[in-house]
């Protein structure tokens, strides 16, 4: 696998970019001394996985996209611009059809649900959404036994999937097989944490050969292909099914796609009925995503690269310094120096030039996050705006 190596990011020179690859609200050239701070679209948001829209902001995003590819309407998510949503989705996946879920958490469920079928366990990741963040869905309303691997861990290997599934052959006074395998990247738990690509593939081509379906949450899998310098089908093609959030980085309000083979996806407009997620039209959602989807590949690269000569810079100033994570994602650690009072230079980043960064965190540093937002100033006014912040809170 090809991949940023985490201790060299910071040095590395560039990344290839693709030509105009700005967000629609973000065309014009970065400026800094004319921006207004309280203006939400030319704000820097260190704090965010993408783009997230105000109302305001939202709405005139939605009139340009308007002007320059008409929105129609859907009924019930079969036709209109989630339709060509739904066929991007399937385009970039390798998946035969797709559908669109009113959350990523009725995604997960579904997909684990259909894929195990009669069989009850389902292996997660400890760290991952199903298992921590999904309300135990999967016990309390499919009858699901999540079986929890790699604790304290953002991945798990393929031995310890081996071991754990040959425990419960063995030390189950009734057997009851694996129906199904979940794998999340990057890992929200773990900072974005990436999953290793060759892991991925080995895990889900042994899943295969023991007739156990598997499921992606690629709730940000765009960031961690970004990051690891893949692509998003490298991930895909070796999964049952994938989920695509429409919201973490595409600036969509909410929603999420599942994609998968026919023979699955058919089965989900009844089971979305029954568990209440069928909405009668979709189009504003479906719009928004669908726009930033054209070109996320390119705007991800040109965020990254734009990040490696800024945090270059920025670590040549007194008083902060930006480190990388171990197969981190887009997420950083800025650390203050100890005489600087972090809280008065968040509050004057923020209310003076538009910059948002993160609370410290308990482990003593702020998190920096990468996203499309960085493209709005320059580096220079960036670096300006820190240097000043330091001095005026030291």
């Amino acid at each position: 696998m090809t991949y940023i190596p985490r201790r060299h990011f910071l040095k590395a020179a560039s990344l290839s970019a693709l030509a105009g690859a700005l967000p629609l609200v973000s065309k014009a050239a970065p400026h800094f001394d004319n921006m207004d701070p309280d203006k939400d679209s030319e704000r820097i948001y260190f704090i965010n996985d993408g783009i997230f829209y105000r109302p305001a902001d939202y709405i005139q995003q939605l009139q340009l996209i308007q002007q320059q590819h008409p929105i129609t309407r859907d009924f019930y998510g079969t036709d209109g611009t989630l339709k060509e949503l739904l066929d991007k989705c399937c385009e970039i996946t390798g998946k035969e059809a797709a559908i669109y879920m009113p959350s990523g958490t009725l995604a997960n469920q579904l997909a684990l649900q259909v894929l195990s079928g009669d069989h009850p366990k389902v292996m997660v990741q400890e760290s991952s959404h199903v298992y921590r963040d999904e309300a135990d869905a999967a016990q309390t309303v499919f009858n699901k036994r999540l079986i929890p691997l790699g604790k304290d861990q953002a991945a798990f290997t393929l031995e310890e999937l081996k071991q754990a599934i040959s425990w419960h052959k063995t030390e189950e006074a009734f057997e009851a097989p694996v129906g199904a395998l979940s794998i999340e990247t990057p890992v929200r738990r773990f900072s974005n944490t990436f999953f290793p690509l060759e892991d991925i593939t080995a895990i889900t081509a042994y899943c295969r050969e023991q007739g156990i379906k598997t499921h992606l949450d690629g709730a940000r899998l765009h960031i961690s292909a970004a990051f690891t310098g893949n692509k998003v089908i490298d991930y895909t093609k070796n999964f049952d099914t994938v989920y695509l959030c429409l919201y973490k980085y595409l600036g969509a309000q909410g929603g999420a796609i599942l994609c998968g083979e026919k023979k699955v996806i058919d089965k989900m407009p009844h089971l979305l009925k029954v568990h209440g997620g069928g909405i009668f039209t979709n189009w504003g959602n479906a719009a928004m995503a669908l726009h930033h989807l054209q070109d996320i590949d390119g705007v991800l690269q040109a965020s990254i690269k734009k990040a490696q000569a800024l945090f270059k810079e920025l670590n040549n100033i007194s008083g902060i310094k930006i480190t990388a994570r171990e197969r981190g994602t887009n997420i950083f650690d800025l650390h203050f120096d100890k005489q600087i009072d972090t809280v008065k230079a968040a509050k004057w980043l923020r209310e003076e030039k538009g910059i948002i960064v993160g609370q410290p965190q308990a482990y003593g540093a702020s998190r920096m996050m990468v996203n499309p937002t960085i493209l709005r100033r320059d580096n220079a006014a960036i670096t300006t705006a820190f240097s000043s912040a330091l001095r005026i809170s030291s």
